[in-house]
């Protein structure tokens, strides 16, 4: 991560990397998604109505047990990543494909806002060919329509194993709430996803 949210994270206290992801309720289904610094991603889509929950994690690359030094270093084939696990009765896949380009820059392959580098590139990973399918369809209809104006380059990719982060990640923004506005305003997320989508931005996520 940048300098920026490297001097926020240090302040935290380290926790064990080894935590299990929450059940998923009789019912639900689990969405995948990377975008940008998880911090971010997981406190947006816990503002979606139908969301149940929310874990930050690393997911995408072939390294077993990652860590977040090991992801931010690079060279690990993960992305910082978000598991959300929602209500499909209240809220649909697609729905929550659509929130998410809405939630990030998606025309940006490099990393996502002041974070630069693989690991906080962005992606769709499906958990069914259902997934796929619905995924890889929204990002055809985005490519022919006036918004964004550039590319969309997020790949849409199989889910693997995903690794839940270390504890002082979950819920960073909710146990941290003055060092992660700090962190967010500082990196422009919401001025570029602003820049980007327009009267769009931030779709189907609740304020504030």
């Amino acid at each position: 991560m940048v300098a920026l949210s490297l001097v926020v994270v240090a302040t935290a206290a380290p926790a064990a990397q080894e935590k299990a992801a929450p059940a998923v309720p009789k019912g639900a289904q689990i969405a995948t998604f990377a975008g940008g610094c998880f911090w971010c991603v997981e406190a947006d889509f816990d503002k979606v109505p139908g969301v149940l929950g929310t874990v930050s994690g690393y997911t995408g690359g072939a390294l077993k047990n990652p860590t977040y030094q090991t992801v931010t270093a690079g060279a690990s084939g993960h992305r910082e990543a978000v598991r959300i696990v929602f209500d499909p009765k209240l809220v649909s896949y697609a729905t929550l494909v659509e929130i998410f380009w809405r939630s990030v820059d998606p025309t940006d392959g490099g990393g996502q806002f002041c974070d630069r580098g693989e690991s906080y590139a962005t992606a769709i990973f499906a958990n069914s060919r259902e997934q796929k399918r619905i995924a890889e369809a929204s990002k055809e209809r985005l490519q022919k329509s006036a918004v964004p104006k550039r590319r969309v380059v997020t790949p849409i990719e199989t889910a693997g194993v995903f690794y839940p982060a270390e504890d002082y990640h979950q819920d960073y923004y909710q146990k941290n709430p003055i060092r992660y506005n700090l962190y967010r305003y500082g990196c422009g997320r919401d001025a570029r996803i602003k820049e980007v989508w327009g009267a769009q931005a931030m779709r189907g996520i609740k304020g504030p």
